[in-house]
C-alpha cells in the first residue's frame, strides 16, 4: 500500500520541477528580435531571451536589461526590469520598449516567432534565427 502512495507523490515531486513559464516552451537558446512593435516595424534593435526558469535578458536599444517572469504559459508578467544606465541616440525607441514589455500579459511561441500581447490591443512580435 505505501508504494502506492510513493509513486503519485514521485510523479507530482517531478511535475513540480518543470518550467511553466515561457522559458520551458521557447526554445531557451534563443534570442528573440523585436520586429515590429503594435503593428509597426521597431527602428531600433531590441532582443528578448530566457536565459534559465523565470528570467528574461536582453539588450534593449541602449541598455542591458534582466528580469523575472514567473507566470505559466501563455500568460506573461514581467517582474522589477533592471537595467544599465548608458545614454544613446534610440533612448525614445528604449523608452518605448521597455514600457510596452511591461504590458504584456499572453505570449505565443510558434516555431520563429514569438507575440506577446495583451488584452488592450498592444503587441510585440519578435523573430530568432534557426540555430
Amino acid at each position: 500500500m505505501k508504494a502506492l502512495f510513493l509513486i503519485p507523490a514521485a510523479t507530482l515531486l517531478l511535475s513540480a520541477c518543470k518550467d511553466e513559464t515561457i522559458s520551458g516552451y521557447a526554445d531557451a537558446g534563443a534570442v528573440w528580435s523585436l520586429v515590429e512593435l503594435d503593428g509597426t516595424a521597431f527602428p531600433a534593435s531590441a532582443t528578448l531571451s530566457f536565459p534559465e526558469k523565470g528570467r528574461i535578458a536582453g539588450q534593449a536599444p541602449c541598455n542591458t536589461y534582466s528580469g523575472t517572469q514567473t507566470a505559466p504559459y501563455p500568460w506573461f508578467e514581467t517582474g522589477p526590469i533592471l537595467s544599465t544606465k548608458r545614454a544613446c541616440p534610440d533612448l525614445n525607441a528604449e523608452t518605448a520598449f521597455f514600457a510596452a514589455l511591461s504590458e504584456m500579459s499572453i505570449a505565443e511561441v510558434s516555431g520563429g516567432t514569438l507575440i506577446l500581447s495583451n488584452e488592450a490591443g498592444r503587441e510585440m512580435v519578435f523573430t530568432s534565427a534557426p540555430r
